[in-house]
């Protein structure tokens, strides 16, 4: 089955369901895993080109409405007759797991989407098991976006993915997705963490003499006691199995002397072949 992918967060899917070879075209934001480097290249994600699809004949293109605009795919690979599927547009990490159970429908992989979907609610389970152990957890400021500063609310996953490694997002208590605010709300709500993840912005990009020159950045905890931390956006900010990776990261962060980072038991890896 030839698959084309035009979204980072549908290769990784493929990836884990390990159908990676199967993949003859990508996003150019598709970037893990590495193989996919060496796919023809079909354009950024909000403006795929069409004309490189088609000539690809591909007998599914995996498309997906997670980012605003991209709506255009989904129009023009209608008009052109493309064999395509919307990937589900997951809000929690129960509905990241549910995207293996679809792709896997679709590209006829279903026995291996059943075996990976089990043991990624087996590893969000030892995190919640995990996440009772912690008497104090840590607050923690997400910040995705720097001018204007967004932030993750109650409903976006980097909430529960907090909870799990036994944090506390500080804006929990607005009821979105997303949410604008200002480096004097930040101040106010004086988080113990800091987490960088600018969407769309790799990790060496970002500089945090960004943050640490915002006004009296210098009087707040995460700073005070150097725990600011620049992290990957691609384990952070797209739905697929990967924000397990970014789970574990956190927790290890958050609490090295708990947290068993190398244990099988929260550890998720991709289908072989």
């Amino acid at each position: 089955m030839k698959l084309i992918s035009i979204c980072p967060s549908n290769t990784e899917l493929v990836a884990y369901l390990g159908l990676t070879s199967s993949l003859i075209g990508v996003d150019d934001f598709s970037d893990w895993p590495g193989d996919v480097q060496a796919l023809p290249r079909l354009g950024p994600d909000l403006n795929i080109d069409m004309d490189k699809v088609e000539k690809l004949k591909p007998d599914l293109v995996l498309a997906s409405l997670s980012v605003p605009g991209m709506e255009r795919n989904i129009e023009e690979l209608e008009k052109r007759n493309i064999p395509y599927t919307i990937v589900p547009n997951p809000k929690t990490l129960k509905e990241v797991g549910e995207s293996l159970l679809f792709v896997g429908k679709v590209t006829n992989s279903e026995e291996k989407a059943k075996r990976l979907y089990e043991k990624y609610n087996l590893i969000l389970e030892n995190y919640h098991q995990f996440s009772k152990q912690i008497e104090n957890p840590k607050t923690i400021y997400w910040e995705w976006w720097a001018k204007p500063i967004f932030t993750p609310g109650a409903t976006n996953w980097l909430t529960e993915l907090s909870e799990l490694c036994g944090g506390i997002n500080i804006f929990r208590d607005k009821e979105q997705v997303s949410v604008q605010t200002d480096w004097e709300e930040v101040k106010k709500r004086n988080p113990d963490v800091m987490c960088i993840v600018w969407v769309g912005v790799q990790k060496e990009r970002v500089n945090p003499k960004v943050i640490l020159k915002r006004p009296q950045s210098e009087t707040m905890n995460a700073i005070k006691h150097n725990e600011l931390y620049i992290l990957e956006e691609s384990l952070f900010c797209r739905p697929s199995p990967r924000l397990l990776l970014g789970l574990n990261k956190l927790a290890n962060i958050l609490h090295p002397t708990i947290f068993s980072p190398l244990s099988k038991s929260y550890v998720f890896l991709p289908e072989e072949g």
